[in-house]
């Protein structure tokens, strides 16, 4: 099984030269394209994601604010096809603890509400349409390197997280712990 993963994300958010009462304004970019050969059937599967957040910074450590998130999804097994759209909203504090004019490490920890659907399809035949609605929380550590003037990237390796969702017949309860399966990499500015 060939695994390939690529996920861009683009992030403005303020860190080492942040400013009490500032204004955070940016978010993520994500796509993941994965492929499965068996001798039977391939199944190949692509994901896009984009997450904006916006947050107030009360305090030089310290940043609240709302995020909000849609991922669409498709796969493809020989004659079966799925289609998924994910949304999500809810909001977000931030902890920022800078270690030098160059480098500060940060969490996000958010919560919300989530919905998704998704169609099953076989031979371009609609066999399924499911609905789901439920909660969300997650935590993010990451570490900012400030190029200049505030710009710079951000680096995470994974986190930690929980989440529901309730369909019409079955209840979805996930755990997880990712730290060093998935790879963020963004671009920051404080404004």
């Amino acid at each position: 099984m060939k695994k390939m993963l690529l996920i861009l994300a683009l992030s403005v958010f303020g860190f080492a030269n942040a400013q009490k009462g500032t204004i955070l304004v940016g978010g993520n970019i994500g796509y993941t394209s994965e492929k499965i050969d068996r001798e039977i059937a391939s199944a190949k599967s692509n994901t896009f994601e984009f997450s904006p957040k916006v947050g107030y910074q009360f305090h030089d450590n310290w940043t609240v604010g709302a995020e909000f998130s849609l991922q669409s999804s498709k796969t493809d097994n020989g004659g079966a096809e799925g289609k998924a759209n994910n949304f999500k909203a809810g909001a977000f504090v931030r902890y920022t603890v800078p270690l030098s004019e160059t480098f500060s490490v940060f969490a996000d920890l958010g919560a919300g509400f989530q919905n998704q659907k998704f169609k099953n399809y076989e031979n371009g035949s609609l066999v399924s349409d499911n609905k789901a609605d439920g909660f969300y929380t997650g935590l993010t550590p990451a570490l900012f390197i400030n190029m200049k003037k505030g710009f710079g990237l951000n680096f995470s390796i994974g986190g930690l997280g929980y989440e529901t969702l309730g369909y019409d017949d079955v209840d979805y309860n996930k755990f997880f712990f990712n730290f060093g399966k998935t790879v963020n990499i963004g671009i920051s500015k404080n404004f």
